[in-house]
């Protein structure tokens, strides 16, 4: 009869009968949880495969009979396995570089033990290994070699969420932008105002950054330098930006609201269906004016438009057609709104300066500059809060400053009081969406100032 079985056939009965024997010799009594593995046998290749770990107890079973049906693994015992091979991952040798200022990728390449033919290679491979060649300062760059010393990988970490991977395969090195997504939790501050903008917004937990942000979007309505009070409020909801748990930085603001000597300014961010986002009042009006109201940021009038006024150098009775702004040599100078750049060059007192023309009737003038920024050419094209050149003291000027004049039809007009036409605002056919997008989040920073001012009135 045992000679129908094939010999491989016997031999997995055979072991089997064997374990079942040990296992109920081993077994422990009744009373004790003991571990139960089903086997299947296949016989035709004398394989032996685990179908499922069950384990019970005695009494769990006697309470409840269903008990025997749910497996409970905690004091399973492992099944008997086969090992299995698991390739390892290569082990790599790094070399860490930060780049510095006149570094080059060959000159980076040369100090990691590699010739610029390899340098060649990397860059000619696959993928985004190309933009490799785009380096800037406060970058690392690391190299991997393999047990040989050739050259495995190359990482390009740009951010804490940016980098680019680049490895080596069989046909040469690919190249890969890698991207993290930060999460971002929703965040309340809320500040007033003792002697400045910045020690409001640091009291309040702000950064430097976020609180020009903040005085960006409100800059078209409030001259953060004329108008701003003692006892003035704000708040703002806003993101902050967090990587495996820790803070990396601080998002966007999402809403945002200004109490200016009385006036409250409200504001909340919005992306339309292009994409394109925005500032706009809960209403729906853009936030963002035709033009800036100051094209330098938190500098000091340190002279008014004044059309007869006695001039500092001349020392004789010389209009003034303009505002001037002092503030540090080399402080950027920002245009004021979307235009073409009619000068840049010298313009007899007024030294280097850039004249630029907006629609038909408005031009702004900007003078006494140290220097232009780079591209800002006669002829050229500039947009709104594009930097034009820096503050200096060319021509006739007794110190560093800006002298900035907004012309209408020719006729000089005060750029601190004029009036500044609005952008476009939320188109009507897409009011709708922007309502209801925009809701939830006003909603939220009128929650938080509801229990702030709640708080405040208990005395707490």
């Amino acid at each position: 009869m045992l000679n129908k079985f094939p010999r491989a056939h016997l031999a997995a009965a055979i072991l089997m009968g064997a374990v079942v024997s040990t296992t109920m010799i081993l077994s422990p009594s009744a009373d004790v949880e003991a571990g139960r593995m089903s086997v299947s046998l296949d016989l035709h290749s004398g394989q032996s495969t685990p179908l499922a770990d069950a384990q019970t107890s005695s009494a769990a079973i006697a309470g409840n009979p269903s008990a025997s049906l749910t497996p409970n693994r905690t004091d399973t015992q492992p099944p008997i396995a086969a090992p299995i091979d698991v390739p390892e991952e290569p082990a790599y040798d790094w070399s860490n570089f930060q780049i510095e200022s006149g570094d080059t990728l060959s000159s980076l390449f040369k100090q990691a033990g590699f010739n610029d033919g390899l340098m060649l290679s990397v860059i000619h491979g696959d993928g985004e290994a190309d933009k490799l060649q785009r380096l800037y300062a406060g970058e690392t760059i690391s190299f991997a070699t393999d047990s040989a010393g050739a050259l495995a990988a190359i990482k390009l970490q740009r951010s804490r969420l940016e980098s680019l991977n680049i490895e080596r395969t069989d046909t040469g090195y690919t190249g890969e932008r890698v991207v993290l997504e930060p999460e971002a939790r929703i965040t309340y501050a809320e500040a007033e105002i003792e002697s400045s903008l910045f020690g409001a917004g640091q009291a309040a937990g702000l950064t430097d950054k976020l609180t020009m942000e903040l005085a960006g979007i409100f800059g078209w309505d409030i001259d953060f330098i004329l108008d701003i009070r003692k006892g003035d409020t704000f708040s703002v909801v806003y993101e902050e930006l967090y990587l495996d748990g820790e803070k990396i930085d601080n998002g966007r603001i999402l809403a945002a609201s200004f109490n200016n000597d009385g006036r409250e300014l409200n504001a909340v961010l919005y992306t339309d269906n292009d994409g394109v986002s925005a500032y706009y009042t809960p209403e729906g009006r853009s936030m963002r004016k035709a033009f800036l109201r100051t094209p330098v940021d938190f500098a000091r009038i340190s002279s008014h438009f004044n059309l007869a006024r006695r001039h500092p150098v001349l020392h004789r009775i010389r209009a003034h057609k303009g505002t001037d702004y002092a503030a540090a040599t080399g402080t950027p100078i920002k245009a004021a709104g979307d235009g073409k750049v009619l000068l840049a060059g010298r313009k007899g007192g007024y030294g280097n300066t850039v004249v630029l023309q907006h629609g038909n009737n408005i031009t702004t003038l900007y003078a006494h500059m140290r220097s232009f920024a780079r591209g800002i050419r006669t002829g050229g094209r500039v947009t709104q809060g594009q930097v034009i050149g820096y503050v200096g003291s060319s021509g006739l000027a007794t110190g560093p400053h800006l002298h900035y004049e907004f012309r209408v039809n020719g006729a000089p007009r005060n750029p601190v009081t004029v009036p500044l036409p609005d952008a476009q605002p939320i188109a009507s056919a897409e009011l709708a969406r922007f309502k209801a997008v925009t809701q939830s989040v006003l909603a939220q920073l009128e929650t938080h100032q509801s229990a702030s001012q709640m708080t405040l009135a208990r005395g707490e």
